[in-house]
């Protein structure tokens, strides 16, 4: 017996069986007419391309990524601008030459430095100073690439461009910047780099930055926390001594002292301005902080008045003295040499 078809088949096979002879004559209609617009739209795609090759289209750059003389997906780029935002923002820099440091031993050492800075942030509060902030936890101490860092130092300390032009998103409104476009002056930009680049050497930083280098940068300029640090990462009795044994038994571990022997003083930046070893160390030895500093300059300033005052009026007691003086003589003189009684 055979197989029995089912009603869908059935009526599919019937369907096709129907149009099966009108099928030629239905393809070779479609295929006329759509020949036609297949030519016209074939053709003006071919003069679009022809007039794209023409005429190239202008570059877009948003205002959020402007164009920079250095590519800006680079990891040096992103640490140039990251330099130069902390040259901008941390007003106090100590620089210390290092000398293949573990990473066990950096760990120490960033322990025992926050301890330090932490146990400044107790006194101050216990104090009831609220002129800074803790910094126990801003204060960070890491290495640099010397080379990128003295480029973002250049461009930060001797680029000051007069005018800065923001990019325009609206191409309508001025036309889209290239990358030597001169009205670019970010920290990137080819204008930056032509300005700063016959300073090359010529800072004063620029013999501290050789060699590997770590910076402890510091939001504020704080000679206390200075000092904190200088105890525990350049210690020199009796001005610096490091904590004691029993104080703080975690500073005399191996590995912190194996990583502190790696480390040197060489100088700090402080507000723009460069100090050696000694000149640090004198920051950090100003008593009282910056409130004392405050108290010897004001004490300074009013001595000095002081002493402009008594200047001033000493020659006017000099003058009435001398006038007075004369005129007693005179009067004498008139009297024939007797004195009044």
């Amino acid at each position: 017996m055979p197989p029995r078809l089912r009603l869908s088949a059935h009526s599919a096979l019937r369907h096709s069986g129907r149009y099966e002879s009108k099928g030629p004559f239905r393809v070779a209609t479609t295929a006329a007419s759509i020949s036609q617009p297949s030519i016209a739209s074939f053709s003006q795609i071919r003069t679009a391309a022809t007039a794209s090759v023409a005429v190239s289209p202008t570059p877009y750059y948003p205002p959020t990524q402007p164009p920079s003389h250095r590519r800006p997906e680079y990891r040096k780029s992103q640490l140039h601008r990251q330099y130069a935002s902390l040259l901008r923002t941390m007003p106090l820099i100590l620089f210390f030459q290092h000398n293949n440091l573990k990473s066990v031993e950096w760990v120490n050492i960033r322990r025992e430095l926050t301890k330090a800075l932490r146990k400044v942030d107790e006194e101050h509060a216990a104090k009831g100073r609220t002129d800074l902030p803790p910094l126990a936890d801003i204060v960070k101490i890491q290495t640099i690439q010397t080379n990128i860092f003295d480029a973002a130092l250049r461009v930060v300390d001797y680029f000051h461009p007069k005018t800065t032009a923001p990019v325009n998103d609206d191409p309508s409104s001025s036309p889209i910047l290239s990358r030597d476009d001169p009205r670019l002056t970010h920290d990137l930009s080819h204008t930056a780099y032509q300005a700063v680049l016959d300073k090359r050497g010529k800072h004063d930083l620029a013999m501290l930055l050789m060699g590997p280098i770590a910076i402890v940068s510091f939001p504020l300029v704080s000679p206390e926390h200075v000092k904190a640090a200088l105890s525990i990462l350049a210690p020199s009795p009796p001005q610096f001594p490091a904590p004691t044994r029993r104080a703080n038994p975690g500073y005399y571990e191996l590995g912190t002292q194996a990583g502190l022997r790696k480390l040197m003083l060489l100088g700090a930046r402080v507000e723009g301005r460069v100090f050696d070893d000694e000149g640090t160390k004198w920051i950090g030895g100003l008593e009282g902080g910056m409130a004392g500093l405050r108290a010897q300059l004001v004490y300074l300033l009013q001595s000095v008045g002081a002493s402009l005052t008594g200047t001033l009026e000493g020659a006017g007691k000099s003058l009435y003295l001398t006038m007075e003086s004369r005129r007693i003589v005179l009067e004498e003189e008139q009297n024939g040499g007797k004195k009044e009684q």
